[in-house]
């Protein structure tokens, strides 16, 4: 973001598809800085790092409802911690279905 405005209103669409994790802490300082100067933020992503931005109002559109969410019971951050956590099983389980050489 080069240039924001007071007050105003931002749509995000899947901001992380093209960031790397550095990059998308970098940008959760970005969005503070404007949230400072009474920015708006509308978020969609699955990013676990975008959704861990403090005090978020965090909807979940999953399921038949839309409904506010706290952060750890989110999908996103769910399946990161399994895999940070459990990275052997998982790397483990990837090696003996990928006898075939496809990745």
């Amino acid at each position: 973001m080069k240039q924001t405005n007071k007050n105003g209103l931002y749509f995000l669409d899947e901001p992380e598809a093209a960031l790397s994790c550095q990059n998308q802490l970098a940008l959760l300082y970005l969005i503070e800085e404007c949230v400072k100067q009474n920015c708006q933020f509308i978020i969609a992503t699955h990013s676990p790092i975008l959704l861990g931005f403090p005090n978020a109002q965090i909807l979940s559109f999953d399921e038949d409802k839309v409904e506010e969410v706290d952060y750890k019971s989110t999908s996103s951050y769910q399946t990161m911690k399994l895999f940070l956590d459990r990275y052997d099983y998982f790397v483990k389980d990837i090696q003996e279905n990928n006898e075939g050489g496809i990745l």
